[in-house]
Parts: structure tokens; C-alpha cells; sequence
């Protein structure tokens, strides 16, 4: 009872130092799975025992015969069925044909050069070789985040690296998946034409169970045939039962099958979709939590030994610094990556929590077959994940500075709210070659945005997704501008130390227009305006027109001017530095002349201006 808990304990304690100190997750799991497993065993325990046993000596420890097994099988099944939900047939469509290639051609390059590199190296077969390099080919959105959330970089970088590691996570897997179901129906030799039939077996009903239970499974959740409490446990169940099924039909067919029903969940029209994922999505913290603890505990000494040599180091080096690079070049080619971009890219690579999980399971199950050299799969995939992570977790932002991809000023603006109002000033802002960026509860303003070719995500600020979103790395100034008071105050004290920067600023309620001080103002997007004029202002002429100032008596006229009209609101400052809100300019005191003023709203007339 006490190693159950501890597990759990010590599992959750290591997800919360990787939030805290922004790190991987796997690196602390698996650093205290090696010191309760085989270094307490070694070094720490009087009597040569691990602190936690997951199998010993065959037939005890918490999981006896086969029972660490068949609870890792289950436990990958949920994972990847998290990972198939996440894989959007439209979002390969729309990442670009950089992206395109990484998790193609680049995959292929992983696949093919890791293999005959290991098989020359430590003299595996060459199906052993290949089911190494397909496991290493997944890197993972869980791994990169953390390492790139406090790198301040361009959005080309960060969007390439964020989507191949989302994209590359159940394709990786299920090469992985497809290589090792070719080695389990050949037996480690030839593959003969039974082998073929079984393999073709594999891929039959793991397609067909897949796709007929998520069919079945969305009809039943579309047309409430489950209760809404039930419809969490019921599609875990679901996973389970494909799981399960599918291996009595076809053995090793598991896996596959639920990779494949959750791709099809994810791509069909599934009204509770986010909810599902959010349900998953926990249960996969607690099972990585408990999973990698286990795993690492599991490997012995004498495993780990198995890499005490000049080989390992060799194997990795070439991995790291000649595959990868090899790979990122190759698919970047004819792009608009510049080459220290494309350097960046190639030195960030960390293999994720799927290669180290499927590869212990794959792993056990071949030694369990007895093929030759299978005692190498685990210890090597966990090596590869390990140098990674510590290697991109350490070195990432002082080789982004190295290589100058580092961005010492982050200038993209984000505007919290996509109405009318926020989509006209956001394209006049893109149109003054600012990156800009508009997020939006409202499914229908954020397809607007997309329609007027703006950067808009369908994002409530009220969930953790937007501050994980490495893509907004370089956003250093926040603008809250929706017509609820309470979520731009939120967004301002939850948002402003990560997007603001250079400034944090919220339209004001009716209230504060009126009533506030000239120190509160100083964080108004405009000086006397709430969103009800705002809303005004754009019905009675949807444009921003512009006036330039030569003087400071104009500036002052005009401003004076526009407090007074009702309809008419002064929005950008812009001079020779650059282009700034009236309460931010007057704050930087800046020099009141050969200005240009925009407004929305009322024209001015000719005489007005005079």
C-alpha cells in the first residue's frame, strides 16, 4: 500500500516541480523512478532491495507476472487515444509544407538513418535497429513547451516546432506501432508469408475496430443516448473495450486500433469533443505520472550498465547533431527559414513521454519472446529521451542567442476580444506591419478574424491554454478590449507578466471613463471611452482615419476636440519611433509635434481641425 501511494505521491511531486521550474515532466519522473528503482537498489539500500519493486524476481513486487505489462499496454492505450484525438486532418492541411516534411520526409530520414546507424553501431538486427529509430522519431508537444515557453521567438519558429511535435506524436507512434507488429509476426527472422497475413491482420482489424467504435461511440454521444455524468467513464471504457478486443481478434492489434478510433473522434463531428480532451487529458498526467516512475524503477543496473560505453555516446552524437540537423535541412529546403532559424530548429529535438512508455512495453514484450538484442530497446530509447530533454532544456535559450533567433524586444500585440470594433484595429495595426493577434470565447467573431486574413484564436481566457502557447512568445503588449469589464480586469492581472511587457491596457467601464483618476487612466486603452462609445464610434463609420499634427497646439486641440464628440474616439499616436496608444504616448512624454493621430469613427470636418 505504502509503494502505491508513493508512486502516486512522488508522480504528482514531480509534475509540480516541472511547472514550477518550466521543465520537461518526464525529466523529473524518470530521474526519480532511477533513484527509488535500481540506485536505491545499488547504492542506497542496505539490503540490495528497490524502494519500489514494480517486479521482482518474476512472480512478486506490485505487479507480479505479467501484470506490469498488461497495466502498461492499458495505460499507452489511453495515451495514445489522447494523442489520436489531437490530430486534425485540417490542421495538417494548413501547416505548411515546412511542417509537411518534418513529419514526412524529415521522419523518414530519423527512421532510415537512426536505424543503420544503431545496427552498426551495437550490432542489432536490423528489425531491432529500425523499431529503435521508428520509437525515437516522436518528439511531442509535453517536452517542447516547457523548454520554448520562455524563449521569446519568431512565430515561424515556434509554430513549426509546437506543430511538428502535436502532429509527429501519433504518427510516430504509430510507425513505431506498425514496425514492432512487422518483428512480432515475423519472430525476429525472416518474414515469411504468414507473417505478411498476420501483419495484414494487424492492420485489418485494428482499422476496422478503431473506426467502428468511435462511429458508434459519437452517434451514441451525439444522440444523448449516455448521460452527461456517464460520458467521461463510458468513452474510457470504450478505449478499453477497443482495446481489448481488438488484441483477442488480432494479437498487437491493440494499439492501433485506438490510435485510430481517436483520430477519427477528433476529425468527426463530436459535440463534446473539448470535454472529452480535458478528461483525457488528466488521466493522462496521473498514468504518465505513474507510468514513467514505474518504468524507470523497473530497469535494473545491469541494464543501464549496458550503456556504459563509447558507443552510446556515439550513437547519440550522431542522433543529436548529424540525423537531426540532416533531417530539418532537408524539409526546410527552399523555404523561408533563414539558416540560423533552421539551425535553432535542428539543435531543439527532445524525444517525448510516447518513445519512453511504448518503448519499455515494446521492450518487455520482446525479451519476453526471447529475441536477441531486445535488451537494448529500453535503455537506449530512455537515453535518447533523457540526453534530449536535458540537452534542450539547458542549452535552448543560450544557443537561441548564439545563433541570434533570440528576440531582445517582443513587440506583437495581443487583443483579448475579436468584435468589430477589435477586427478593424487589429488589421489597421497589421497594416502598420505589427504582428497582431485577437482571442475570442465567440466561435463566430474568431472565423470573421480568420475571414479577414487576422491571427484569431477560439480561446477562453479563463483556461491555462493561452499562457502554454509558445506561438505568442514574442507578444509583449496586452490589450483588453471585450464588453465585459470582469474579463478584461481578469486578463489584465492573469496576463499582463506574460504578454505585457511593454504595456498592459483594458477599455474602461462606464464607471472608471468617468470617474477615474489620471494615474488610473494610465492603463485605458483610450483616455475617456468605455466600450458602449467604442461600439458607437465604429456603427458611425466602421474606419480609421488619420490626422497629422504639426504642432503641439494641435495635438492638444484635437484630442480636446474628440473628448467632446461623442462618436469619435482617438485610438494611435505615431511618430518617427513607432506607433503608440494616447495613454501610452503621453506616459513615455514623448515630443507633441509632426505627429499623425488615428481615430475611429465621426469624420472631422476640415474646419474642425483648423
Amino acid at each position: 500500500m505504502l509503494e502505491l501511494a508513493g508512486i502516486i505521491i512522488l508522480g504528482i511531486l514531480a509534475q509540480w516541480v516541472a511547472w514550477k521550474f518550466k521543465i520537461p515532466a518526464i525529466l523529473p519522473l524518470i530521474l526519480i523512478g532511477l533513484l527509488v528503482g535500481p540506485i536505491a537498489a545499488n547504492y542506497l539500500s542496505e539490503d540490495g532491495a528497490k524502494w519500489i519493486e514494480p517486479v521482482w524476481n518474476g512472480q512478486k513486487g506490485l505487479f507480479p507476472g505479467e501484470s506490469l505489462y498488461y497495466f502498461v499496454s492499458l495505460a499507452i492505450s489511453i495515451i495514445l487515444f489522447e494523442g489520436g484525438l489531437t490530430l486534425k486532418r485540417s490542421e495538417i492541411k494548413n501547416v505548411g509544407p515546412v511542417i509537411t516534411k518534418l513529419i514526412t520526409l524529415g521522419s523518414a530520414i530519423t527512421f532510415f538513418g537512426a536505424g543503420i546507424v544503431a545496427h552498426y553501431i551495437f550490432n542489432l538486427a536490423w528489425d531491432l535497429s529500425f523499431l529503435f529509430s521508428g520509437l525515437i522519431i516522436v518528439t511531442g508537444p509535453t517536452v517542447i513547451t516547457p523548454i520554448l515557453r520562455n524563449i521569446p521567438l519568431k512565430k515561424d519558429i515556434s509554430t513549426v516546432l509546437k506543430w511538428e511535435g502535436i502532429l509527429i506524436d501519433p504518427i510516430g507512434a504509430l510507425v513505431a506501432v506498425l514496425v514492432f507488429e512487422f518483428i512480432s509476426v515475423g519472430g525476429g527472422g525472416g518474414f515469411t508469408k504468414t507473417a505478411l497475413i498476420e501483419f495484414g491482420k494487424i492492420l485489418l482489424f485494428g482499422t476496422t475496430f478503431g473506426f467502428t467504435f468511435a462511429h458508434a461511440l459519437a452517434y451514441a454521444i451525439n444522440k444523448k443516448l449516455i448521460p452527461h455524468y456517464l460520458l467521461n467513464v463510458v468513452s474510457l471504457s470504450t478505449v478499453l473495450l477497443v482495446f481489448v478486443e481488438s488484441e483477442i481478434f488480432a494479437h498487437e492489434s491493440g494499439l492501433l486500433a485506438v490510435v485510430v478510433m481517436g483520430m477519427v473522434l477528433g476529425n468527426g463531428k463530436l459535440k463534446n469533443l473539448k470535454e472529452l480532451l480535458y478528461f483525457k487529458e488528466s488521466l493522462s498526467v496521473l498514468l504518465i505520472s505513474i507510468l514513467f516512475i514505474l518504468l524507470a524503477a523497473n530497469i535494473n543496473m545491469k541494464d543501464l550498465m549496458l550503456l556504459y560505453t563509447w558507443k552510446t555516446a556515439g550513437l547519440f552524437a550522431i542522433v543529436v547533431f548529424i540525423i537531426r540537423p540532416l533531417a530539418v535541412f532537408a524539409s526546410t529546403l527552399n523555404s523561408n527559414l533563414k539558416l540560423n532559424e533552421k539551425l535553432f530548429i535542428s539543435w531543439v529535438g527532445p524525444r517525448g513521454i510516447v518513445a519512453a512508455g511504448i518503448a519499455s512495453l515494446f521492450g518487455s514484450k520482446l525479451l519476453k519472446q526471447g529475441v536477441e538484442g531486445a535488451e537494448y530497446i529500453t535503455p537506449l530509447v530512455f537515453m535518447i529521451v533523457l540526453g534530449t530533454v536535458l540537452l534542450n532544456a539547458t542549452t535552448a535559450r543560450l544557443f537561441s542567442k548564439i545563433v541570434g533567433v533570440f528576440l531582445h524586444s517582443s513587440d506583437a500585440i495581443l487583443i483579448i476580444g475579436a468584435s468589430d470594433p477589435c477586427r478593424l484595429i487589429a488589421s489597421y495595426l497589421r497594416d502598420k506591419e505589427k504582428r497582431v493577434v485577437l482571442i475570442d470565447a465567440n466561435k463566430n467573431f474568431i472565423e470573421q478574424a480568420l475571414d479577414d486574413n487576422l491571427e484569431a484564436l477560439n480561446v477562453n481566457i479563463y483556461d491555462d491554454d493561452l499562457r502554454d502557447n509558445i506561438e505568442l512568445n514574442d507578444v509583449g503588449y496586452l490589450l483588453a478590449l471585450t464588453g465585459n469589464d470582469d474579463v478584461n480586469k481578469y486578463a489584465l492581472t492573469s496576463f499582463q507578466n506574460d504578454f505585457g511587457e511593454h504595456g498592459a491596457y483594458f477599455i474602461a467601464s462606464s464607471t472608471e471613463a468617468k470617474n477615474a483618476t489620471d494615474i488610473e487612466r494610465q492603463n485605458f486603452f483610450t483616455p475617456n471611452d468605455d466600450y458602449i462609445n467604442l461600439s458607437e464610434a465604429y456603427r458611425e463609420d466602421p474606419k480609421i482615419h488619420e490626422i497629422t499634427l504639426k504642432t503641439s497646439d494641435d495635438y492638444d486641440r484635437i484630442l480636446n476636440l474628440l473628448a467632446l464628440e461623442e462618436k469619435s474616439i482617438p485610438l494611435f499616436i505615431e511618430n518617427g519611433k513607432g506607433i503608440y496608444l494616447i495613454t501610452e504616448f503621453e506616459k513615455e512624454a514623448f515630443e507633441k509635434k509632426d505627429l499623425v493621430l488615428s481615430y475611429l469613427g465621426k469624420i472631422i470636418s476640415e474646419d474642425q481641425e483648423k
